[in-house]
């Protein structure tokens, strides 16, 4: 059996659509296949961008084309300029960037949440976001009004203290502000605070951080903004410093 062949059949064992991470999870369980390479995760990206009967969905994640028709319409569909504003490609956005922060922390061997109120949003065909996070309710690691103005951010990496490491916000369409301001309350912790989002809303995170409200927030650089795309990019790169001994 050949790599291409190998990483065809994990995706079909998959349901026919899967992340780069559940792919090199699962690619070593097929039989007859030898990987005579020290980097077979780079040789797995490699083959899910080159291969026809594959296409790239987001950046990510892959599904094979015998699974279009119904991967669609269970509304998991290749975004594009007609389709980007629609109430199913926003809601499949936000689990499934949702979804990548959960593994990319569990990765990173922190604690992850998600709020209850997503935990039943389906993150692909295998699992749900509460699925997915490693603690099902927030440590108490602060005064209660505090934890309770974090209960509703989108994802939550914990350290090994139950402290705050970072603070998510995925924003499709809804208005930055309002994480903003969340983050305001919240400045006081020694934890990154990022909202993730299409690069075309970039400028709109720039204006909205230069409002007074937040120039304490602009000042001390305490809010970045990360991309969909650049997202995806570091969570295919993830798995792959797995391998490493020591990563700079």
């Amino acid at each position: 059996m050949t790599q291409a062949q190998a990483v065809i059949e994990t995706i079909e064992m998959l349901g026919g659509i899967a992340t780069l991470n559940q792919i090199n999870q699962n690619i070593f369980k097929i039989e007859n296949c030898q990987w005579k390479t020290k980097t077979p995760f780079a040789s797995v990206r490699r083959i899910v961008q080159q291969t026809s009967c594959i296409y790239k969905i987001k950046p990510g994640l892959y599904a094979l084309e015998s699974h279009r028709n119904e991967l669609e319409n269970n509304g998991i569909v290749v975004q594009n300029e007609h389709n980007q504003d629609s109430e199913i490609v926003q809601t499949f956005n936000h689990a499934y960037y949702q979804g990548l922060l959960l593994e990319m922390g569990k990765m990173r061997h922190l604690d992850t949440f998600v709020p209850d109120q997503d935990k039943n949003k389906q993150f692909l065909n295998q699992a749900v976001l509460g699925d997915l996070r490693t603690i099902q309710s927030l440590p108490e690691y602060s005064f209660p009004q505090l934890v309770k103005r974090s209960s509703t951010i989108d994802v939550i990496w914990f350290n090994d203290r139950h402290m705050p490491h970072s603070f998510f916000e995925v924003e499709h369409s809804t208005d930055i502000q309002n994480s903003l301001l969340k983050f305001n309350d919240l400045q006081d912790f020694a934890a990154r605070m990022v909202i993730v989002a299409d690069e075309k809303r970039h400028h709109e995170f720039i204006s909205k951080m230069g409002y007074v409200a937040f120039s304490k927030l602009a000042e001390d650089k305490r809010v970045a903004f990360l991309s969909y795309e650049s997202l995806g990019k570091q969570y295919e790169q993830e798995f792959e410093k797995q391998q490493f001994e020591f990563v700079i």
